[in-house]
């Protein structure tokens, strides 16, 4: 078996030294039952039931955050099968075959959707070796012949029983996977720190530009025969007065300096009640949405000279399709690069910041722009309305939903003085900084693509990059 596996191997264009053995999943699984699918029939979402795993919560070989579908305590006893515990191995059978999650300590108790795969080993060890070797083009390109594509790529229990995994001694391997590693956790702070920054800069645009914290707590403390000025540099910093006095001068001058920008009264307006002195906007106006162009009429006629291609998938994944290519000479207008804001307006309706590289946008996605205003507004307005687009969407939808430009000329923002958007450069600072933590990411992982094929192949000497790792 094992020879016929390493064959199967070398006529996918792998390569492994010849003292490694092959074994097939089936033969690591802790006993025959120990693979199963998902919860088939998870019910409606329930609040405070038990998390459930699904595809689109699978993200570069992790869990992106908790995930937002809960199933009920009955649903998860009827599929405890599945019930995590924290030695498990999940592998993604529809969408993206083949993609791997270690479960964690935290995703114990979890369950999972029936489009992923739980899958037990004797040597639970072993987890972060098959999440590599599956994720290398040989193994890819051995997924990939077993799929069945009638409605969607999907992979079913009996091919991944099947896929032959290569064994090396467990100081190679080891040695392999820690280089592996070390780049994996780095992605992984990045990731970590990427969320806990949009976590603060969606509180602070919550709170100043839709629910006018620091202009209510004005109003509130002229009511009460407070400082005003003092209540706004409260809301605005979380902090409370007795703070104040810690703070070093030149902050406390900042902050103070900002709170007196804002209005102490709210006036009647179409959206409502609003700060004195701010305008009403639709979001079309704040910004320009240009659509991407149907690039089958735009094909390159250099081949070595093309653009790769940004569809709703690809927006959603973070990587441009070079599958389908663009000519370079394309309108300026429909062609992207790194920190540009990208709104799929079709479909699957996701707005995000690109990093994806230079690329042409294909039709159903908008390159969203300003000369006027600040990215962060219109990026984050347009993330406010996200939901209210959705909805649209999905109320219209026949096959695929979609928005109309009208739609974005309904939906009101609130525009600060300039003074204001001035003085919200954190917002725009911890924009960047977020986008520079993705292009690392980037960076991280065409590293570990380059590097893993050379380390299955045994063509680098592991030995020599311990220094390296470490």
């Amino acid at each position: 078996m094992s020879s016929t596996l390493r064959l199967f191997w070398e006529a996918a264009g792998g390569n492994v030294p010849e003292h490694w053995e092959f074994k097939t999943i089936d033969e690591l699984l802790e006993h025959p039952k120990s693979i199963s699918v998902g919860v088939m029939y998870p019910g409606s979402d329930t609040a405070s039931g038990v998390p459930l795993i699904k595809v689109s919560d699978v993200k570069n070989g992790a869990i992106a955050s908790r995930p937002s579908f809960c199933i009920s305590s009955k649903v998860d006893e009827e599929y405890r099968r599945t019930r995590l515990n924290g030695s498990e191995l999940l592998l993604t059978l529809v969408g993206n075959p083949g993609d791997c999650v270690i479960v964690t300590d935290e995703m114990c108790g979890w369950n999972v959707a029936r489009a992923l795969a739980v899958i037990r080993l004797k040597d639970t060890q072993l987890r972060s070796w098959i999440r590599y070797v599956l994720a290398s083009k040989p193994a890819q390109h051995l997924i990939e012949a077993r799929l069945n594509t009638t409605v969607q790529k999907t992979l079913n229990l009996k091919d991944v029983r099947e896929i032959g995994i290569p064994i090396p001694p467990k100081e190679e391997r080891d040695s392999i996977t820690k280089i592996i590693d070390s780049i994996e956790k780095k992605t992984l702070v990045n990731t970590q720190i990427n969320q806990t920054l949009e976590s603060i800069v969606q509180a602070i645009f919550k709170s100043w530009f839709i629910d006018f914290d620091p202009v209510r707590a004005k109003i509130a403390a002229k009511q009460e025969g407070k400082d005003p000025e003092l209540a706004a540099m409260c809301a605005i910093s979380g902090k409370s007065e007795i703070e104040f006095k810690q703070m070093a001068e030149d902050d406390f001058a900042e902050l103070q300096a900002t709170a007196a920008l804002f209005p102490d009264e709210l006036v009647e307006s179409e959206l409502g009640e609003v700060p004195k002195g701010w305008e009403v906007k639709a979001l079309d106006r704040i910004a320009s949405y240009q659509n991407g162009l149907a690039l089958q009429k735009f094909r390159p006629e250099n081949e070595n000279e093309f653009l790769p291609i940004v569809k709703i998938a690809q927006l959603k994944s973070g990587i441009a399709t070079i599958e389908e290519k663009a000519s370079p000479n394309i309108d300026a207008k429909s062609i992207i690069d790194n920190g540009d804001v990208v709104f799929s307006w079709s479909g699957s309706l996701v707005v995000d910041i690109w990093c994806g590289g230079k690329a042409a946008l294909n039709q159903h996605l908008f390159k969203v722009t300003s000369n006027q205003y600040p990215k962060w507004l219109y990026y984050y307005y347009t993330k406010h309305h996200l939901a209210e687009f959705q909805r649209i969407a999905q109320a219209k939808a026949v096959t695929m939903g979609h928005i109309k430009r009208e739609h974005l000329s309904q939906a009101l923002c609130t525009v600060p003085c300039e003074k204001i958007l001035d003085a919200s450069g954190i917002l725009e600072s911890v924009l960047q900084k977020q986008i520079k933590f993705r292009l690392e990411n980037n960076n991280l992982m065409k590293i570990r693509d380059a590097l893993l094929p050379k380390l299955l192949s045994g063509e680098i000497d592991v030995s020599g990059l311990q220094g390296e790792v470490a």
